[in-house]
This record gives C-alpha cells, sequence and structure tokens, in this order.
C-alpha cells in the first residue's frame, strides 16, 4: 500500500469514474486501475462494485475511504509545515454548504481560491446540514457550513451569523420592507415550506407551537429553487433570508416583507471534525467564508447579527466552540 494508491481511491471514488480520476490526475486510465487492483488485493476486499455506469464504493470501500482521507490529509499538513507560511498551498480540500448559502458563497470562495492558492482542487457540496453533518463525520468533506446542529457531539465550530427570516411573496404581493408581519398572521397565510424533516421547517414549526399557532402549508418542498419558483409563480408565500434571494428582490420578481413578535432567527455555523486534523486548505476556506459573510453584512445583503465564539451559549450542549 503506498500513497498514490490511497489518493487514485480518493479520486476515483468522488468521481465515480476511473476515466475521469485519470483526467484529474493526469495519469493513464490503465495505472489508476492497477493500483486499485493491487490495493484491493493487498487489503484482500473489494473496494469497488464496477458497472456499465462507472463504480460506486464498497461498505468495505468506505471504511478504507475514511481512513484514506484522513492520510492524505495529514500528509498535507506535513508538507504545508515544512513548507513557506505564506507560500500557496496545493492538495484537495472539499467544503458543504446548504443551498441558500452556495449560492451567495460559492463564488467569493472559489475566487479566492484560484487568487491565493491556484494549485489546489476546491470541491463544493450543496446538501441540506443533515446530509452535510453525516458526509463530514464520514472523512467525505472536510468542513461545512451548517445551521447549528444541536444533536452534533463531534464538531468544532466556528460561529458566524444569526440571519433574520423573511416572509417572501410574488412580485404582484402586497409585502413590504417597511410594513412587518406578526409571526402570527401566519397561520393565515399559504405557505410553501420545506418538509417536516428539514431544519429550517423544524425551526419554524417550533416557533408556530411557541406562539400557539399552526402554519397553514399547502405545499411541501426541499429544493431551494422549486420553492423559488413556485412563489414567483403565485402558488404560495415563504420564508427565506434575504440574502438568498438578494438579486430577485433587487429586480423585482419577488417580495419580502420582515417577520415581527417574534422575528425567527437561525444561527449559521462554520464546523469541523475532532476526530482528524483540520486541513489547512479548510482553515483556509473557513477564513474566507467568514470575512464574505461580515462583508455581506456591513453591506445590508444578508441580514443578521455576526456571531463570535462569545456570542452564542457555552458548550453545555456538548458542541466544543473555537475561533479559528
Amino acid at each position: 500500500m503506498d500513497i498514490p494508491q490511497l489518493r487514485t481511491l480518493i479520486h476515483v471514488a468522488e468521481l465515480g469514474s476511473l476515466s475521469k480520476a485519470a483526467d484529474r490526475l493526469h495519469i493513464a486510465q490503465p495505472a489508476l486501475s492497477r493500483q486499485i487492483r493491487m490495493l484491493e488485493e493487498e487489503l484482500g476486499v473489494r473496494l469497488f462494485d464496477r458497472h456499465g455506469r462507472g463504480m460506486i464504493v464498497t461498505e468495505h470501500g468506505r471504511d478504507v475511504l475514511r481512513l484514506a482521507v484522513r492520510i492524505m490529509a495529514e500528509m498535507e499538513e506535513i508538507r504545508a509545515v515544512a513548507s513557506d507560511g505564506d507560500a500557496p498551498l496545493r492538495g484537495h480540500v472539499s467544503i458543504g454548504m446548504p443551498p441558500t448559502a452556495s449560492d451567495i458563497l460559492t463564488e467569493p470562495l472559489v475566487s479566492a481560491f484560484s487568487e491565493a492558492h491556484p494549485e489546489a482542487t476546491l470541491r463544493v457540496v450543496s446538501a441540506y446540514s443533515g446530509y452535510l453533518l453525516d458526509w463530514m463525520q464520514r472523512g467525505e468533506i472536510d468542513a461545512a457550513i451548517l445551521y447549528d446542529p444541536k444533536s452534533a457531539r463531534t464538531l468544532r465550530v466556528q460561529p458566524l451569523l444569526e440571519e433574520e427570516l423573511f416572509l417572501i411573496g410574488p412580485a404582484n404581493s402586497d409585502l413590504s420592507m417597511d410594513a412587518p408581519v406578526r409571526f402570527s398572521c401566519l397561520a393565515t397565510q399559504r405557505l410553501l415550506l420545506p418538509s417536516g424533516g428539514h431544519g429550517l421547517r423544524v425551526l419554524l414549526d417550533q416557533y408556530a407551537d411557541d406562539d400557539e399557532i399552526v402554519l397553514d402549508v399547502r405545499v411541501e418542498a426541499d429544493s431551494y429553487s422549486t420553492l423559488k419558483s413556485l412563489v414567483m409563480s403565485g402558488h404560495g408565500m415563504t420564508i427565506l433570508p434575504l440574502a438568498s434571494i438578494h438579486g430577485d428582490l433587487k429586480d423585482g420578481r419577488l417580495r419580502a416583507a420582515p417577520l415581527v413578535d417574534p422575528v425567527p432567527m437561525r444561527k449559521l455555523i462554520m464546523s469541523y471534525p475532532t476526530d482528524r486534523p483540520v486541513p489547512r486548505l479548510a482553515r483556509y476556506a473557513g477564513q474566507v467564508i467568514a470575512a464574505t459573510i461580515a462583508s455581506l453584512v456591513r453591506k445590508g445583503v444578508w441580514t443578521g447579527n455576526l456571531l463570535t465564539t462569545s456570542a452564542v451559549s457555552p458548550p453545555e450542549d456538548g458542541i466544543d466552540r473555537i475561533p479559528l
């Protein structure tokens, strides 16, 4: 077993294809196939299931992959420690983001990497917090933006933002930023929201329970783009942060109003696993994301309160909060 074999395993597992991995690594496909075969023979297990559409990691393969990712991250840390601290970094990093955050933060993150670390490769994974948390704990991504997962017990956390949620309606609605809507009035609104297991829905249902109302949810859609499209088409209203629809508001495709009594808020955090070293590229990504959010808040694009480590509750809930 050697480093090239582990690197091949990681890239083939991520891309699901030997040919795509060969293109990325600039290595002939037969050579990569031979590395995978030799690794399987040495370990005595099948790492991939082969089929006509590509390669899928087996259960044994996922266990080996998780350790391989950890080993490669530590190798990169060794190189980084031995190199000039200001020199551009190399290697690969995977960052997870919820869809509403991904639409805003991906472009600034890619631009920062292109300028500061042009030889590094960056993967941005967009999914809901539950999936991101699972993938990070399994070692498939290096860090993730999450909406404060109360059930997480193995995270190092950098608090980012407590964002405000707004009522969002179509262009012909009478919603206005100058006319706040009482939260209790949502009981009479036709709402379009994510399904019950989604973090945003859980939060809103809790606010509704506290206010002793029942939300009138006519359509459930877990796709952020689907929710926006349905609202634009006049099928109802939804509840989202302003930053995720800033362009639509500016161009008049959507309208928004603040919610009050209470103001629904949710915390956005940058999270890292505690069971393995955090790659320097992942720490750099966290710094870029925090700076970008701070800039958007100052410009009024992202409505909410910037957080520091001291601005959140102490870690009695089991989450290890650290500034990075």
